[in-house]
């Protein structure tokens, strides 16, 4: 289930794809942070208003996830990408030319970040679908742990270069590097020289195609295994890390420092899961990785409610394993899904996973609230760890549990 990273060195396209993503992901790292210092320097954005702009660019996930599954399957996702990218680039590029024009409102800034956001399902639609054609399908995980190495990256050292950017410049000057990023991007890719053949989509309606993904996924014993374990995960993260600031802060009083070297170890842990994941998956077998893993690793966030202002550094390295065990479960299970799904529900079955994904972060993230307001915070923190403390039990009753490779559909 391994391949040498070279064989992927020497395939260009996956090169192009892969500094593509990483320049478009850098400049999202950026705008992440440069978007809301706009809003709040230039627009006097209120706590609700920059609250709104954190959640429009997730709404374009619950809002178009599944439609854009389908229209990918129906598009060479090449096309999609580049289009995705122009899209972004110039939407971001109207910021600091509206900025500097003295017209900016909060108004465009919301739309900008929601339709950027449906910029971003297409992309990360299609890269996701395009992916097994450009590598092969048993060179997935190795593609994967690459691409997922990003995210670390990025999470860890793109986050704060926004922050220089933003001390150095204008903080919509710092967007506009944003909207660069985006078309070297889309240039990276139209270097790329694999064709895709113009899928063959038996073109029912959009929402019958929409269904027949979501059926394919429900229906497929390893993908709702997977389907499950991944929302749990993310339902789980997203009690923990919404109320972390208030603990952090608030109630032991450590202050935004601290707060930051602890969200920035959920960086660190992806890039780490990343980097072992493909060696973990060579010598053990990737379903059993997830088994074992979920039942010895994820326990660990029971220490994450019991921090004190005296532990908190032993409490945020059980947390490094435990966001390094979900870095490992990003390789292995996107690399699953890949493989048991046919070239036609590539672009629906990863919409579909987005979908739940997205929808359960959201969840979390209001759950977290409400249990935060009703129960305390240390409430909510409970039951994120119960959450992570039980991932391995969809994979423990699916064909995952014991196999080391899948068969290819």
């Amino acid at each position: 289930m391994s391949v040498p990273i070279p064989v992927l060195a020497a395939n260009a396209d996956f090169r192009y794809l892969f500094a593509a993503t990483a320049v478009s992901r850098l400049g999202t790292a950026i705008s992440y942070v440069a978007v809301p210092l706009v809003a709040i320097t230039s627009l006097d954005a209120t706590p609700g208003q920059v609250g709104l702009l954190g959640a429009l660019a997730t709404v374009a996930f619950l809002l178009v996830g599944l439609p854009a599954g389908a229209w990918t399957d129906r598009l060479r996702r090449r096309r999609v990408l580049i289009v995705a990218d122009l899209v972004r680039a110039v939407l971001f590029g109207s910021v600091p030319v509206a900025w500097a024009a003295g017209v900016l409102t909060i108004t465009q800034l919301y739309a900008v970040v929601l339709l950027t956001g449906v910029g971003t399902v297409f992309f990360d639609v299609a890269s996701q679908a395009y992916l097994p054609h450009l590598v092969g399908r048993e060179n997935l995980v190795a593609a994967n742990a690459s691409l997922v190495s990003l995210d670390g990256v990025n999470t860890i050292a793109g986050r704060g270069v926004a922050g220089y950017l933003v001390a150095a410049l204008a903080a919509p000057a710092a967007v506009a590097v944003d909207a660069a990023s985006y078309l070297v991007s889309a240039v990276l890719i139209t270097r790329m020289r694999h064709r895709e053949d113009v899928p063959a989509v038996a073109r029912a309606g959009l929402w019958r195609e929409v269904g027949e993904g979501v059926r394919f996924v429900a229906g497929h014993p390893v993908l709702r295994a997977l389907a499950l374990a991944g929302a749990l995960t993310n339902l789980a993260l997203a009690l923990v890390v919404t109320m972390m600031p208030v603990l952090v802060v608030t109630e032991l009083g450590l202050g935004a420092s601290v707060l930051g070297l602890w969200l920035a170890g959920g960086g660190v842990g992806a890039l780490v899961g990343s980097l072992v994941a493909r060696r973990l998956a060579a010598r053990f077998g990737g379903g059993r990785v997830l088994l074992v893993a979920g039942i010895t690793v994820a326990p660990l966030g029971f220490c994450v409610p019991l921090v004190t202002a005296a532990t908190v550094w032993w409490v945020a390295a059980c947390w490094l394993a435990v966001v390094t065990k979900v870095g490992v479960d990003n390789v292995l299970t996107t690399s699953f899904r890949q493989r048991v799904t046919p070239d036609r529900l590539l672009g629906r079955m990863n919409a579909t996973f987005r979908f739940l994904l997205t929808g359960a972060l959201a969840l979390g993230a209001g759950g977290a609230g409400l249990l935060g307001e009703v129960a305390g915070v240390r409430a909510a923190l409970w039951a994120g760890a119960v959450g992570l403390a039980l991932v391995w039990v969809p994979i423990a009753c699916s064909p995952l549990r014991g196999l080391r490779e899948l068969p290819t559909a």
